[in-house]
């Protein structure tokens, strides 16, 4: 009863916490009873809790005890695998340096026990109510296609991925793919490719034999043309679509980049899905991306164009994302 009261001349107040690759986002929402009074999103130039951030999420918090603080997991350790039968799990990943949460009878995510650690540590003057995965939000925004359909969907953050493919609410293979991990790696290649030229400067290429062997490379022009998809227009009935194509802006080299990028990722994804016997291996007609970042159309045509791929974007503010997620916990 003494609860309730309280409730009635308290607000809720959520703060919801973004990590990004060189700064991070925090939305604020202020509610009374069931509306919102106020809502704002503040940047940070840091990825640790720094004094300014502190102060600006003090300021709110002592607002009201009902106040409730959630971070987005960014460990690069965490996934999602299709049973939540922990005997079946260790087939998938090490469960025994993770914790792990059932989303549904049927799939579980799970994340490194060590960086949730660190998260509690890094945030503890200020407390941490929740630390939800991606997976699970990104389940929840787009359950109304997860639940009917077989396809791709995928969470873009600014340094990551969350990879799934569902069939009709049960998951058949997820994977959290580092932006800056395939960065590292494609900056080896690179050391290596330039070892190899220079090397190469020293030999004399009259006294090398060359054979003419194009046999090495696929060749993609037999590959018929796939059907259009008609049957996932109805995407745009029921909710708004960010159609990449009608997005006239002007993006950068990183930014282009930055989406091939993620289309490799993809790529490598979609392919481990196809060819590891662990997975039940369908063929994909179709992707839903959840676009956290504001991507140019060059994604978009990629996928298409690539790997023949009908792909429908929906702009996704992770914070206001997050703070859903919160109000149903509580």
């Amino acid at each position: 009863m003494i609860g309730k009261l309280l409730e009635y001349l308290y607000t809720k107040v959520f703060i919801n916490i973004i990590v990004q690759n060189s700064q991070t986002v925090v939305y604020v929402e202020v509610c009374s009873k069931k509306r919102v009074e106020q809502s704002l999103h503040k940047s940070f130039d840091t990825t640790t809790l720094n004094a300014k951030m502190y102060e600006f999420i003090s300021a709110y918090y002592k607002t009201s005890p009902f106040c409730y603080i959630s971070i987005l997991d960014g460990s690069s350790l965490q996934g999602a695998v299709p049973t939540c039968i922990v005997s079946e799990m260790s087939k998938y990943c090490n469960i025994n340096s993770s914790e792990h949460k059932c989303y549904s009878k049927n799939w579980a995510f799970y994340t490194s026990e060590y960086d949730l650690e660190a998260i509690k540590h890094e945030y503890r003057s200020i407390g941490v109510d929740f630390i939800f995965s991606p997976f699970a939000l990104l389940a929840n925004f787009f359950k109304d296609k997860i639940d009917t359909t077989l396809s791709m969907f995928i969470l873009l953050e600014e340094s990551a991925l969350s990879f799934t493919i569902f069939d009709n609410t049960n998951l058949l293979y997820a994977q959290y793919l580092s932006m800056q991990h395939s960065k590292n790696g494609e900056d080896i290649l690179m050391d290596t490719s330039l070892d190899e030229y220079e090397e190469m400067q020293g030999i004399d290429l009259e006294e090398i034999t060359v054979e003419d062997d194009s046999s090495g490379f696929d060749d993609f022009t037999n590959i018929e043309d796939l059907d259009d998809g008609e049957g996932i227009d109805e995407f745009s009935d029921n909710v708004e679509i960010q159609d990449m194509d009608d997005r006239t802006e002007t993006i950068s080299d990183s930014g282009f980049n930055e989406d091939y990028q993620r289309f490799t990722l993809i790529q490598s994804a979609l392919n481990t899905f196809y060819k590891d016997p662990k997975y039940k291996s369908q063929f994909i007609e179709s992707a839903y991306i959840a676009d956290g970042v504001g991507v140019s159309s060059d994604l978009k045509n990629y996928l298409e164009e690539e790997i023949f791929l009908n792909v429908f974007i929906r702009k996704i503010d992770l914070g206001s994302a997050l703070c859903e997620m919160a109000k149903a916990e509580i």
